[in-house]
């Protein structure tokens, strides 16, 4: 391979690489018991590609406390960063939305859940390949499937995309919060997480797609 060849290879991957970070995996967990046993909060837990790119759109919600990424649905009991993203795990990169319900519903945030994602695509999002990067419901309950299954009926039914709606609707079984570095990243590392948006697809997906 030519230096041209190389040096654009790597220019890519820099671009649409949800992976690439300079930070390790072994770097700590967050702990978010405080989240979990606030009574007067509701969790919804969802998948739309890389958890990066999940956070923004929920934390800008008026009633959402917190959004936290990380690692649901799979087997494995307390994945890492690197076992996950790179497929070796049956677990799907997640977010985790604590919101106080009497703010906003279930109902909201699956609307802004859809606007941000491509949900014809049930085989990762954008850049990112794989069923760890796959778009997934998880439902904690009977009426948060009804509300799923009803909210992902209207879309398929508004005749938005050409193509099937397949976001997938699951039982949820888990949740792992991914290592502190991840939490809030387009925060702290809000130069190459532009990049990566940017470069992955994603961006120009959503712009072209639904209005601001």
């Amino acid at each position: 391979m030519n230096t041209k060849l190389i040096v654009l290879f790597l220019t890519i991957s820099l671009l649409t690489a949800c992976t690439m970070t300079s930070q390790t995996p072994e770097e700590a967990f967050p702990d978010i018991s405080y989240l979990e046993n606030n009574e007067d909060l509701n969790v919804a837990t969802l998948a739309g590609g890389c958890f990066w790119c999940m956070e923004p759109p929920f934390e800008a919600l008026e009633g959402v406390e917190a959004v936290i990424s990380g690692y649901s649905g799979g087997e494995e009991d307390r994945p890492s960063y690197k076992e996950v993203s790179s497929g070796q795990t049956s677990h799907t990169e997640a977010v985790q939305i604590f919101y106080n319900p009497k703010q906003v519903s279930y109902d909201q945030l699956l609307d802004t859940f859809w606007q941000a994602h491509d949900p014809t695509d049930d085989g990762g999002q954008f850049a990112d390949r794989g069923k760890h990067y796959r778009p997934v419901i998880f439902f904690q309950s009977e009426e948060e499937e009804t509300i799923a299954e009803k909210s992902k009926q209207a879309l398929q039914d508004s005749r938005k995309f050409d193509q099937p709606i397949l976001t997938a609707i699951e039982e949820f079984t888990n949740f792992f919060p991914a290592e502190e570095y991840h939490q809030n990243y387009y925060i702290k590392q809000s130069p190459h997480y532009q990049r990566y948006k940017k470069g992955s697809g994603r961006e120009d997906f959503l712009d072209n797609n639904w209005e601001k």
